[in-house]
């Protein structure tokens, strides 16, 4: 393909080929659509997710402009779609410093779009905790205190960036932030985190000793599946008290 090929309505066509009426039918199983649910209103067309990012690998040169046109899709694939390009963009050793910005801003400026839980996963730790590595990382805490769950799962997972550089304590504040979340999701988020520490750090362990006892089992549960079956049992006696 040319570069001029690289748009989004060349992108849905090219899904389109793609869909499953199957498919459709496993995606509306699995997320949660009812009404009051965080899916509602999310539309699927019924692409498998390996597809959508072997698309995403070819349209990865596609420009920002573009890549908001996908996000302004009602498809919940054509939105994956843009975030894995964004991801896989950013990505690229090719990849310009100006070019990285601007895929950070959209992601920050067009988060009303990155509105599932898959679609942040695939973005916050490719793209906005990387490009924060090295500079300030207020926006992590302003965003854990947003009203979107959205947002607020971005700003713990963007810290596994940090986590892999063997940086944790914006994790851990930012989890002790989340700690009373009233959403599942964000629990799960915040454990999956704490469970990417190593087990002997002293902050983690500090972390577990003061909040075990009152942070939400699923949180905890995630947190302590690396843990040997000795000190997890440990902590979630902890929890049960």
């Amino acid at each position: 393909m040319t570069a001029e090929t690289f748009t989004a309505d060349a992108f849905k066509a090219r899904m389109e080929a793609l869909q499953s009426d199957a498919e459709r039918e496993k995606y509306n199983r699995y997320f949660k659509m009812g009404e009051g649910d965080y899916g509602e209103g999310d539309i699927f067309m019924g692409v498998r997710m390996g597809h959508v990012f072997d698309l995403a690998k070819a349209f990865v040169l596609m420009d920002p402009s573009e890549i908001e046109t996908l996000l302004e899709s009602d498809i919940h694939e054509h939105r994956a779609g843009a975030v894995s390009i964004m991801a896989k963009q950013y990505k690229r050793k090719t990849t310009s410093p100006e070019r990285r910005e601007e895929l950070y801003q959209l992601y920050l400026r067009r988060h009303d779009r990155i509105n599932n839980w898959d679609l942040v996963d695939l973005g916050a730790w490719h793209i906005i905790g990387p490009h924060l590595i090295d500079g300030p990382r207020d926006l992590l805490y302003r965003l854990a205190q947003s009203k979107s769950i959205w947002e607020r799962r971005t700003a713990i997972l963007a810290t596994y960036a940090f986590i892999k550089r063997g940086e944790y304590a914006d994790t851990l504040a930012i989890a002790d932030t989340l700690l009373n979340d009233p959403e599942d999701l964000i629990h799960k988020a915040v454990g999956w985190m704490l469970r990417c520490i190593p087990q002997n750090d002293p902050a983690l362990i500090a972390f577990l000793d003061a909040h075990a006892a009152t942070m939400p089992r699923t949180m905890l549960r995630a947190a302590l599946e690396k843990f040997d079956k000795g000190r997890r049992a440990h902590y979630m006696a902890l929890g049960k008290q």
